[in-house]
This record gives structure tokens, C-alpha cells and sequence, in this order.
């Protein structure tokens, strides 16, 4: 390993490790456990991703996968430059999730969550007290309108 960072010191060539991939793990396990004709069956959506985010002492990120028709998969990982707690980031998943469904022309569209918090305050169990997560729940229901479906479900994390 020392020989080869000696001879490629001389190149400039620089590692930056990944960061972190706890919530792209859990999307693809999620994924890999259902299939899309499953998803077809739940009440005829097309549509379906599952979002994760997670955040720690070096940032926040979020991973997105998408199912969609005739076994379209779209995988989207996301690192935000900005803090964020846990459930910022799966709101920041969420949204990003639902814009890149509506850019894709989806109509009816089913999102699977493992956060219980975000999952409530989306189907109005609970409210969002903190102005962030208020404005970003505020979000969410706009583009809710743009979908003739939406519905998000929360996967317990066992």
C-alpha cells in the first residue's frame, strides 16, 4: 500500500472517502424484499419509492429509490451541504423523491418511510411544531396536490 501511494503521490490523486451510506443500505434491502408487482397490487399504483435520510457529526444525506413502470428502477443519493436532523433529511428525501416523480410524469405515486414522525405529519396525525419541519411539511402538501394519488407509508425499521 505504501508503494503504491509513493508512486501515485506524483499524480496528485487524492481519496475522499464516500460518507455516509446507512440510508442507500436500507433503501436497497427494501427494495431487494419487494417486488414491483407487489407494489402494482397495493390499491393499482405505479409509482413507488422509498426515501431514507440520516445525518451525523460530518453531514446529512438522504438516499431515494424509485419503481416504476415495466421495471423502471432510479436509484438518487443526496448529500446536503447544510445541518440537518434526521428528520429534516427524510423530509429533504421526501420532497426530493416527489419532485423527481412529478418531473418523470408520475400521476399516482406511493412513498414508503421509515420515519413514524414524518409519516404522521404528512397524514396529519401529528402536527409539526419546529418552523423547519413546519415549512418543509408545508411543502409536502403543495406537491401532494400535483398527484391524483399520493399516499406515504411508514416501513417499521425491524
Amino acid at each position: 500500500m505504501v508503494r503504491w501511494a509513493v508512486e501515485l503521490s506524483e499524480f496528485d490523486v487524492q481519496y475522499k472517502p464516500k460518507g455516509c451510506i446507512k440510508g442507500q443500505v436500507y433503501a436497497d434491502f427494501v427494495v431487494e424484499l419487494s417486488s414491483t408487482a407487489t407494489h402494482q397490487k397495493e390499491g393499482g399504483f405505479r409509482w413507488v419509492f422509498f426515501i431514507d435520510g440520516s445525518s451525523n457529526q460530518q453531514g446529512s444525506g438522504a438516499g431515494v429509490i424509485f419503481e416504476g413502470p415495466n421495471g423502471l428502477l432510479i436509484e438518487q443519493a443526496l448529500w446536503f451541504a447544510f445541518k440537518a436532523s434526521n428528520n429534516q433529511a427524510e423530509y429533504e428525501a421526501l420532497i426530493a423523491g416527489m419532485l423527481l416523480a412529478k418531473e418523470m410524469g408520475a400521476k399516482s405515486l406511493m412513498a414508503k418511510s421509515d420515519s413514524l414522525l414524518v409519516t404522521e405529519q404528512v397524514t396529519e396525525e401529528y402536527q409539526a411544531k419546529d418552523p423547519q419541519m413546519a415549512a418543509n411539511l408545508q411543502y409536502v402538501q403543495i406537491l401532494k396536490e400535483t398527484f391524483t394519488v399520493f399516499e406515504l407509508v411508514h416501513v417499521p425499521r425491524e
